[in-house]
Formats: structure tokens, C-alpha cells, sequence
């Protein structure tokens, strides 16, 4: 779900990153001046790129020329991207309708529609659920990732 908040909000943290040829071997790939849980962004790779947790492990060995950043997540961001998970995992079977409203037996229910983002799409779900929150968060827009 990190990955996920990360992109909402355009936002890696990038703190540093590592340009050239990359080996991963055995699923693991060794990242200089990487820390014990660090968050990494793997770009440029064919079957590994996104969001990875040093050590790096269960990749797929690949040869690739990229850049691995290391990130600096800020630990509020994680908690929230927790909160996000728990989340949705306690709405599943809501955010997964089809429908908007029912009523049976003196029940009924009507999903929110979402509120506008800042670039005119609604949001629905966790998005506007923790609007709030991941504002401070933001960046406008992403730089090229």
C-alpha cells in the first residue's frame, strides 16, 4: 500500500540515488550505502522496478541499467499508508460494488461519491478517506517517475 500513497501523492522522498548497471542475482541485489529497511525505487529495470525494503530480496534476476533511489519516508507517511491499508481492507466489500445505493429490509446505503482533486478528478475510496492526512504530503506533480 506504500507504493501506492507514494504515487497518490507524487511523492518518493528520494534522498539519493545510484546510477549504471545493476546485477541482481539469487533475488537480492546489493545497494551501496543502503540502510537495514530503508525504502529503494528500482527504475529502469524490467522486472523489478518500484518500491523494494533493503535487504533486497525475491527479485528476479535480470541485468539492468537504471537507477535505484534511496528513499526517506518519512515514518508519519508510513503509518498513514498503514492506516490506508487497514483501511480498505475493513471496506473491501463496499469499495468492490457495482452499486452507488441499495435498500432491502429496512437497510440501505449510499457510497460517497468523492470529493475533486486538486487536478478535477474525483476521488473515492482511500484516496478521499485520507485526503486530509496525505495533503501535507503532496507535491504537485511527480518528476518523471
Amino acid at each position: 500500500m506504500l507504493e501506492q500513497v507514494l504515487r497518490h501523492i507524487h511523492n518518493r522522498f528520494d534522498y539519493a540515488y545510484l546510477e549504471g548497471t545493476f546485477e541482481v542475482s539469487s533475488g537480492t541485489c546489493e545497494v551501496e550505502g543502503a540502510q537495514q529497511g530503508q525504502y529503494l525505487w528500482i527504475e529502469g529495470s524490467v522486472f523489478n522496478d518500484g518500491l523494494h525494503q533493503y535487504p533486497l530480496s525475491g527479485l528476479d534476476d535480470e541485468e539492468f541499467d537504471g537507477r535505484i533511489y534511496l528513499l526517506a519516508v518519512p515514518k508519519a507517511v508510513q503509518e498513514i499508508a498503514d492506516r490506508v491499508a487497514d483501511w480498505t481492507a475493513d471496506n473491501a466489500d463496499v469499495l468492490s460494488s457495482p452499486y452507488q445505493s441499495e435498500s432491502f429490509g429496512g437497510y440501505s446505503y449510499t457510497k460517497a461519491s468523492g470529493s475533486a482533486s486538486s487536478d478535477g478528478s474525483s476521488l473515492s475510496g482511500w484516496e478521499a478517506q485520507f485526503k486530509g492526512d496525505l495533503d501535507p504530503w503532496r507535491k504537485m506533480s511527480h518528476s518523471g517517475w
